[in-house]
């Protein structure tokens, strides 16, 4: 087992080509949260970092990787054509959770993803396709409404972290959640904005999160 603090570089085979990525186990884990980013974001993603980091110290391992190839981000730094291609960005999920599944370091832990913004999209639509093996999902900031074709396939308990001033993209959490067969819990961030920016915002997000996964994913406190 990797130490609670170690960080170990992998990579993820796609189609098109391998994508690399951070796994980060805490000793005797029971869980490993796949993270899919948002627009334009990548592996080194300030935000999802710092929610990483407060799952590893909850005892949950976590995998944050590219879901795009080098020539695609910088094709998708100049024209976006890439960060809202829901069906790519779910695949790319799709690989690293059946790489999850497949690789020695990981195959007996609990999965989940956890997606931001557009991620969000990924992460559920990567539990649709993959019901067997993603047990939960979180959303932070996220647009479920993207991947609204794939919403009626999610039953597994899924969280919906928005912040309270951010009232378009809470709208659309509340309008996916009706397409959804299981109603997903919806927690509002009181006077927090779409990226959780304020002070403190951040860190309850990573916590609410966290909770969510240790009760999902039966990951002992």
């Amino acid at each position: 087992m990797l130490s609670p603090h170690r960080t170990e570089e992998i990579l993820v085979p796609t189609e098109a080509g391998n994508l690399p990525g951070f796994l980060d186990l805490p000793d005797g884990t029971h869980g490993l949260v796949l993270f899919a980013h948002g627009s334009g974001s990548s592996r080194f993603s300030r935000r999802n970092r710092a929610v990483a980091q407060v799952l590893n110290r909850g005892g949950i391992g976590t995998l944050l990787f590219d879901l795009l190839t080098p020539s695609e981000h910088q094709r998708d730094e100049r024209t976006a054509e890439h960060r809202f291609d829901i069906p790519l960005l779910i695949r790319r999920l799709v690989y690293a959770v059946d790489w999850a599944a497949a690789d020695p370091c990981t195959e007996h832990l609990a999965l989940g993803t956890f997606g931001a913004s557009t991620g969000a999209a990924a992460a559920l639509g990567a539990a649709a396709l993959r019901p067997e093996r993603v047990r939960a999902v979180v959303s932070r900031g996220g647009r479920p409404d993207l991947a609204v074709d794939m919403l009626e396939d999610v039953y597994q308990p899924t969280l919906f972290i928005v912040g309270g001033l951010d009232q378009t993209v809470l709208h659309l959490n509340r309008d996916a959640a009706s397409h959804m067969p299981r109603p997903p819990a919806i927690e509002v961030v009181p006077d927090a904005t779409h990226l959780f920016e304020e002070p403190g915002k951040l860190e309850q997000v990573a916590a609410l999160a966290r909770d969510f996964f240790r009760a999902h994913l039966r990951v002992p406190a």
